[in-house]
């Protein structure tokens, strides 16, 4: 099953991909707005529109690890590329100026809720380091909350929750 966004409303429409053919087009009519629309098969255009909410920020992966967002009842699997600095981790909404959205609409992820830090330790090797956002339902790394003002530094293959929603680090391995 695929989900598209209204481009209006931003609510999630659901269908059966294997149905269609890459490069068809298909047109929508939004149940909630009743915005009709278009999209084609095989062509993302996510990537290009989160570019434009944000053009500072560079979506291509340079080796620097990636979160993968665990598929529950509330979303499914994602894989979100990490860049060095801070990556800002929250709920994608229209507007909102964060730079690794999570597609979600799990009610106990906030818009702003937790940071990787991306750097280089002394020997070059890439460290991460999470600290939360503040938010409402906290951050949690093996089933321990994160303080107000904690930093803990995480590994590949950790694994971290915010709201019900877990997240697995996957570290980039280039220097």
């Amino acid at each position: 099953m695929k989900r598209v966004r209204c481009p209006k409303c931003d609510g999630f429409i659901t269908f059966d991909e294997k149905q269609y053919q890459e490069g068809q087009s298909l047109i929508f009519a939004c149940p909630d707005c009743g915005k009709q629309f278009s999209i084609r098969m095989g062509v993302s255009k996510l990537r290009d529109r989160r570019k434009e909410e944000n053009p500072e920020d560079i979506f291509e992966d340079k080796g620097f690890g990636e979160i993968i967002v665990i598929e529950n009842v509330f979303h499914y699997k994602q894989v979100i590329p990490l860049q060095m600095g801070d990556n800002v981790i929250g709920r994608y909404q229209k507007g909102n100026p964060i730079n690794t959205p999570i597609e979600t609409v799990d009610p106990s992820v906030d818009n702003t809720h937790c940071v990787i830090n991306v750097s280089r330790d002394k020997k070059g090797k890439l460290k991460y380091v999470l600290r939360d956002g503040p938010s409402n339902t906290g951050t949690f790394v093996n089933n321990e909350i994160l303080g107000d003002r904690e930093r803990r530094i995480i590994y590949d293959g950790s694994l971290f929750t915010i709201g019900a929603t877990s997240i697995i680090l996957r570290g980039g391995g280039g220097k």
